[in-house]
Parts: C-alpha cells; sequence; structure tokens
C-alpha cells in the first residue's frame, strides 16, 4: 500500500504523538509498504524524502507545536504523484484539514486516529477562554463522523468520543512499542554516569514537563518517600514549559541534593533511563495512551501512576506496580510499595514478560494495517450502526 499519514506534530518534537507516528512508520515499511509523512516544518529537522514538510509557526498557547498555513495545492499534487491508496490523519487541525481534502480529491478513504483529550489543554488557548469543551464535542465529532473509521489509542478514549456522540467505526488500537533488550551492563553505567549508586533507589519521572503532566506533585510528594526511604532519589527526564517552576520548586523545598534534572533525551536514549531506574512514577491525570507507562512495563519497570480507567487494564497486580487515586495519596501508596513489593516485582518478571509481547510495535502495525484494509473494502463513509 501507498499510505500518506498526515499530523501537525512529527519528530524532531518530543511527544507521545510524535513517537506513535513514528513507530508506525517504521512498523509499515518494515511490511513492505511506502509511507509518506505530510507534516509541519520544523527549524530542527533534517531533510528526509518520505517527509514532506509544510509552511507553519508555533501554535497560540502552544508554541512547541506548530500549524501549517498553506500547502493544500503542493499536498494534493504529491498525494496524486505518490499515488496514494489511503490517508490516515493524526491530527484535526492543518494537516488534518489537508488530509481530509486530499482524500477527497483523490476519492480514497481516510483513517484518522484521535490522539489527545483536547479539553485538558484547553488553558493553552487564551487561558481557556476562547474555546470551550462543548466546541471541542461538536469539532470531534464532526471531524470523526466524516472519515471511514476512527482509531483510538485506548477504551477510555473511544468512551470519550461516544459520550462525544461520534457514529463512525472506533477500533481501540493501543500504540505499541519496539521491544528493548535488556542490559544490566549499560543500565549500570548509566546509573553511574548520573551519580547513583548500586544501593541507591532511583524513581524515574519521564514525560513533557508542562502543566497537565502533574510532575509538581511529585516533586510536593518526595519528602514523605524520602522519610522512610532514605536512599530515594528523583530522576526527572524530559524538558518543557514548566520545568523553570518545578526546579524553582525543588529548591524551595531545599530538595536539590535529592532531585536531579537531565533535560530532555532523544527517544532512542529513553530505554537507558527506564532501565537504570528502579521504578516509573507518573502523577498525570490527562494520557489517552499512556505511551510512557507502556515503555516503561516494556524495559521491565514497574509503575506507580495515578489511576485511569486505561491504566487499570494495564497495572493488574502488584508485580507492576501500583495506582494511587489522589495525589495526596501519592507518598503513601509509592513508600508501602517499593517497601513491601519492589522486591517481589523486581523477581517476578511473567507479568511483565508477557505484556511486552502484546504491546510489540510489530502487533501495532499489523492492526493498524487491517484496519487499512477494511477502509479499502468499504470506501463509503459508513457510520457505525
Amino acid at each position: 500500500m501507498r499510505i500518506g499519514i498526515f499530523t501537525d506534530t512529527y519528530l524532531p518534537q518530543v511527544s507521545g504523538v510524535a513517537t506513535s507516528i513514528d513507530v508506525l512508520r517504521a512498523e509499515l515499511v518494515k511490511q513492505g509498504h511506502l509511507v509518506y509523512i505530510f507534516t509541519t516544518s520544523d527549524p530542527k529537522a533534517q531533510p528526509d524524502p518520505f517527509v514532506i514538510r509544510f509552511h507553519s509557526v508555533p501554535f497560540v498557547g502552544f508554541k512547541e507545536r506548530r500549524i501549517a498555513f498553506s500547502g493544500a495545492v503542493k499536498a494534493i499534487r504529491l498525494a496524486k504523484k505518490f499515488r496514494l491508496d489511503i490517508v490516515h490523519t493524526q491530527t484535526e487541525f492543518s494537516l488534518g484539514l489537508m488530509g481530509r481534502l486530499v482524500a477527497r480529491r483523490l476519492r480514497i478513504p481516510m483513517i484518522h486516529t484521535y490522539h489527545t483529550m483536547y479539553e485538558r489543554y484547553l488553558h493553552y488557548i487564551f487561558d481557556g477562554k476562547l474555546i470551550k469543551p462543548k466546541h471541542v464535542k461538536e469539532l470531534t465529532r464532526f471531524y470523526c463522523d466524516h472519515t471511514n473509521a476512527v482509531v483510538v489509542p485506548s477504551e477510555l478514549t473511544k468512551e470519550t468520543l461516544l459520550d462525544y456522540g461520534v457514529k463512525q467505526q472506533i477500533f481501540v488500537v493501543p500504540t505499541g512499542v519496539p521491544i528493548p533488550d535488556l542490559d544490566e551492563v549499560k543500565r549500570e553505567k548509566v546509573r553511574q554516569r548520573l551519580g547513583y549508586g548500586s544501593d541507591t533507589l532511583v524513581l524515574l519521572a519521564l514525560s513533557r514537563l508542562s502543566q497537565e503532566k502533574n510532575t509538581q506533585a511529585i516533586i510536593e510528594q518526595f519528602p514523605a518517600i524520602l522519610a522512610t526511604e532514605k536512599k530515594a532519589r528523583l530522576c526527572i527526564v524530559g524538558d518543557g514549559p514548566d520545568r523553570p517552576n518545578l526546579e524553582k520548586l525543588v529548591a524551595e523545598r531545599h530538595l536539590e541534593p535529592f532531585v536531579q534534572f537531565t533535560g530532555e533525551v532523544s527517544h532512542d536514549q529513553a530505554s537507558d533511563y527506564y532501565q537504570m531506574a528502579d521504578v516509573y512514577i507518573n502523577a498525570s491525570d490527562s494520557e489517552t495512551q499512556g505511551l510512557t507507562y507502556i515503555e516503561a512495563l516494556a524495559n521491565n519497570l514497574p509503575v506507580i501512576a495515578k489511576r485511569n480507567e486505561y491504566l487499570e487494564h494495564i497495572v493488574q497486580d502488584r508485580t507492576m506496580g501500583v495506582l494511587f487515586n489522589g495525589t495526596n495519596d501519592l507518598a503513601r501508596i509509592a513508600s508501602q510499595f517499593i517497601t513491601e513489593d519492589l522486591e517481589a516485582a523486581k523477581a517476578t518478571k511473567d507479568s511483565r514478560m508477557a505484556l511486552r509481547q502484546s504491546i510489540s510495535s510489530e502487533l501495532f502495525g499489523q492492526k493498524i494495517v487491517e484496519i487499512y484494509r477494511y477502509a479499502l473494502l468499504n470506501k463509503e463513509w459508513k457510520k457505525r450502526a
């Protein structure tokens, strides 16, 4: 197949969406398909003949993301040249609208992946005063219902779309991840480089540093964890608009000897940090696909995370980790897990190893191709019965 993926977010931007698309691209190519990425311009991007970039500007209130402002004619011309069989949009905005136009002009199916719970990000746009939740519901329903099929990363996202009134067929396909080799020698080298001893208990918080990720709660609760785990250290990996506030909070709480900021790391280095740590910790309540949780478990790392319906399907026993309900419970639940369950979780790998196979990027690519074939057999726009 000749596949056109239309997205506002792609490498070198760092996000779960960009990573998901890159994983999908790699698996589709591995299966023998031709994949063209239609995306926004980026001053840090390297030339790639299969990545077509369109002039863009930073998004209002969210300057790390970009919106294309021209290129529809170019997109149609190139799509015809590439003889695309299918369009797969990954955004509802500029490139998503462009992809929809291409699909209509070429009379080919259009699949859409809905990644983001936008209601939790409205504060980025004029402090939430311009776009309201009802607008999100209306625009999402309109966009999704004018596709051939919708893909979502979790049952939680599917339920949200159903609540919005979306009638199109919805397929739940969790984003897969490449399954890394477990390297104990490299683990020790990374720990030494970061200044951790063999007996240091390293809690890893790896994510974009932004308000909705709630890393602040982890820092605020960390002294209570230290009270019971004297050798605990918090390693915060990532960058983002909230980093200055988080560094200030660490200084105000006099936690500099116990909390380390590494800055942003490339995605191909992420496994080194997961495998270096003893437990992954995340207090976000805005995750729809929880890619970092999946990556942690794929690297044999137990997780401590805020409970949601998606994670309840993943973290099913204490060998995989533990979930807490509210941020006030974070320190108590984390300390209890570390004291009572962590050693047993490290020793008992069966659950995580079984999960590693079910979340492989290979399986992810196979499921998406099945949906493409479904769409090609049912080209007409058809709402769910």
